[in-house]
């Protein structure tokens, strides 16, 4: 694996929900290359309270942020040709396809889907639990400067796990690791026609 970008986004809480922010870092051979951008962005549907309570992002904090329109042009710039990863990437791909109508992901690879194939035995595969068995939660902070559900802290995360797991299987076994946590969007109708 060459590029990635590891993709994290926090939403309004709305249903669907509205992008408030995304993070992405780029990974190169495994490594973190120290490239990331993230944005917040306006939504056109305030932030519910409860969703601030989880990841910290007030109506405030974004009330002079740029609307998701605004930001398009800067995502889709690092995005468009590469794969990306995320933890439970489905929701990345979801919220990103909804604002961006015209873009797709060259492939979307998912920790959650790898971390449970190869760590049955543990209990929790959720992204803070993984971080702390990996022992990844202390540099994903410091490199990040954030904390959880913050989507820079959660980009670097995925992207220190991904590198954690991989590295945890034999070189060999790398490649039928990451098809099996292929994430593939379901194609509706109107597509294949």
């Amino acid at each position: 694996m060459e590029r990635i970008w590891a993709v994290d986004v926090e939403g309004n809480g709305g249903s669907p929900p509205e992008i408030v922010e995304v993070a992405i870092v780029e990974l190169k051979d495994l490594e973190l290359t120290g490239r990331s951008f993230s944005w917040r962005v306006k939504p056109i549907e305030p932030i519910k309270p409860a969703v601030t309570r989880i990841h910290g992002i007030t109506n405030e904090d974004v009330a002079s942020a740029p609307s998701i329109e605004d930001i398009e042009d800067g995502v889709r710039t690092w995005i468009d040709d590469l794969p990306i990863v995320g933890h439970n990437v489905k929701v990345e791909v979801d919220a990103l396809t909804r604002a961006f109508p015209e873009w797709s992901p060259v492939a979307a690879y998912d920790t959650l889907a790898l971390a449970r194939s190869l760590h049955p035995e543990l209990e929790s595969h959720a992204l803070g639990k993984l971080g702390g068995h990996f022992n990844l939660i202390g540099r994903a902070a410091d490199i990040s400067g954030g904390s959880d559900h913050e989507a820079g802290y959660d980009a670097v995360l995925c992207a220190l796990l991904l590198k954690a797991l991989l590295e945890s299987i034999p070189p060999t076994q790398r490649f039928s690791a990451l098809q099996s946590c292929l994430y593939r969007p379901p194609v509706s109708q109107g597509d294949l026609f």
